[in-house]
Order: structure tokens, then sequence, then C-alpha cells
């Protein structure tokens, strides 16, 4: 619903627009239009204005406010979600059969999955490439089934994964039958995207260097944006999420050429 802001001033206009980006973390350039009553064209010139201040980075579509996101470590949001997580773990380990080969990303919910394959004992002669010290040391326990391939790189605390620099080299000189990506935000019209930038590299080079993308983020992850863009919509073979995704969000995955989606 406008809030009568035609009526006030840029500055004014401005900071309660500001204070709306930082309360979703991402807002759309028409629903803003929508809320505050102005023509598409002057929220780009305030967002324009918002960014110079470095309050918020425009990404396509809209912006994100620059303060106020914050990464959080492996260990919170390892509880987050779990039952839902690993939900989405069983479905995603459906997909695979013995004998292939498979990139798994690093993250809470990826994590999961490395615990579904440990559960598994049917599967065998499995290849699994990570850049995740988490999902290496859960698949430890069945190495006389899996084969574990660690891509190196530079060590990041908070996720315990190894980004560039010298992170990224082997994903060229491999190919995977399947990847599962992780994210912290996915959107029918910005795609797959995360909050941290080097991780988001190798999102990307591991989806590059797969023959199909399976993203496998909870509920609570549709409908966000980030910062590090990994893939658009259309580029994603299949969705995992949790049966409570929104489906508004859903509806504009959809739309936007992710056909397979599974809510658990």
């Amino acid at each position: 619903m406008p809030d009568g802001s035609d009526q006030l001033d840029a500055a004014t206009r401005r900071a309660r627009m500001l204070a709306v980006i930082e309360g979703v973390s991402f807002a759309r350039v028409t629903d803003l239009s929508e809320r505050f009553g102005v023509s598409t064209v002057t929220v780009r010139g305030d967002l324009e204005s918002l960014e110079a201040d470095g309050a918020v980075t425009r990404i396509r579509g809209g912006a994100m406010p620059v303060r106020g996101v914050r990464e959080r470590p492996f260990e919170q949001t390892q509880i987050d979600a779990a039952e839902q997580k690993a939900r989405i773990a069983r479905a995603a380990v459906d997909q695979l059969g013995s004998g292939m080969s498979v990139m798994i990303d690093v993250g809470t919910t990826t994590s999961a999955i490395a615990r579904e394959l440990v559960a598994r004992s049917e599967l065998r002669d499995l290849t699994v490439v990570t850049n995740g010290l988490t999902i290496a040391l859960e698949l430890e326990q069945v190495l006389d089934r899996v084969s574990v391939v660690v891509t190196g790189g530079t060590l990041r605390q908070l996720q315990h994964s190894l980004v560039p620099p010298l992170a990224d080299g082997l994903l060229g000189r491999v190919h995977a039958d399947v990847a599962f990506i992780g994210c912290t935000g996915v959107d029918g019209e910005v795609g797959v995207t995360n909050i941290n930038l080097p991780e988001s590299e190798m999102k990307r080079a591991m989806a590059a260097a797969a023959s199909r993308v399976i993203v496998v983020a909870d509920s609570s992850k549709l409908g966000r944006v980030h910062i590090g863009r990994v893939v658009e919509t259309s580029a994603v073979d299949a969705l995992i999420t949790g049966k409570d995704a929104p489906r508004s969000v859903i509806a504009s995955l959809r739309a936007n050429g992710l056909k397979h989606i599974t809510t658990v």
C-alpha cells in the first residue's frame, strides 16, 4: 500500500526506502514503486543515490542493504531447519546410483547429504568432489565405497570451506554426473545467489563442471537474494526444498525456467 511518499522530500523518502530494504534483505524496484507511490524511474534514481552513499548494493531488479546482512557460522546454521534439511538430503541422494561422480558444495544442507550418503550402504563406487572440510570428514568413514577428492584452496573459517585462490583449478580438469549446490538465496528473476563472494565462485565452477545441477535449499532461502550470483534459474536442472516454500516464489521459479521442483 502506498505510504504517501510522493508528498515527501527525496531525502526522507530515501531514508524510509532504506529502512524497508534493510528489513527485507532484498527489495524489488516494482515493489518499492508501489509502496512509495512513485514511478520506477524515481525508485531507480533513489537506489542510485543510496548506492552512492554506500547504503545499498544494486542488483538486477532491486537492491539489498550493505549493512545488516551477516554470514553466520556453520555451527549456528546447522541447527536451523535440521529436520527439513535431512528430508532434502534423502530426496537428493535418491537421485544417485552406484558408480556416479558427484560434486558436493559446502553448506549445512549439503553436509546433510554427506551424512545420508554414509547411511546408504547400497551406494558404492561413488566419487565425491567437495570443497567442504566437514563433508570430507563425514565421508571419511565410508572410504571403502566412496572416493573423496578435496579441491584444495584457501580455508574459510566460518564455513570450513576451501575457496579461491587455488581452489577452483581442479574443477576445470574434472566432470561430474551431478552437482549438489547449496546457497543462501533462490529467486525466480535473479536466480541462485550466495552471501559470500569466494564461495559463490566455487559454486559457479562446480555447476559448470557437472551434467546436472541440483540446488538444495531449505524453504527459508526462497525469495531471498544475496550479493554473489551463482547461476540463473534456467541453468538449474532441479530444486529440492521444503514443503512450506512460498507458493509465489515457486511459481516465479517455474515461470523463469526451473521446471523440476521437489518439496519435501
